[in-house]
């Protein structure tokens, strides 16, 4: 039998204090759970193939769409479909679990120097 255990949330999130920078706490069925903090503005991206969804735990975040902005708050998710470009812009720092295939690049088709190939377990 696989080795189950209980993630604490804030737990996790206390290990790190940098922005932008996912890291895995979990895995299921080729999907990754991630925590992040977000602080600022990212860049404008889109995945290809892979779906997105933010889970807000503290704090808010706007999610910029090229036609809209929708404001996602702390007990909030929302799901980015494969192939839209979105942009999260965070005024103060927000704490967000991100649940996405195992192949999602944090900035996509984007290739920058905030593009992160490999992550993290903690």
């Amino acid at each position: 039998m696989k080795d189950m255990k209980v993630i604490n949330i804030d737990e996790k999130m206390s290990l790190f204090s940098d922005v932008w920078h996912p890291r895995i706490v979990g895995e299921l069925n080729d999907v990754y759970v991630k925590v992040v903090r977000f602080q600022g503005e990212f860049d404008w991206h889109s995945h290809e193939k892979e779906d997105e969804l933010f889970w807000v735990t503290k704090g808010e975040f706007d999610l910029h769409l090229r036609d809209k902005v929708l404001k996602i708050k702390a007990g909030e998710f929302i799901i980015v479909p494969h192939g839209i470009e979105h942009k999260p812009i965070a005024e103060k720092e927000v704490e967000v679990i991100l649940i996405e295939p195992r192949a999602t690049i944090n900035t996509g088709e984007l290739k920058n120097e905030r593009t992160l190939e490999k992550l993290e377990w903690i």
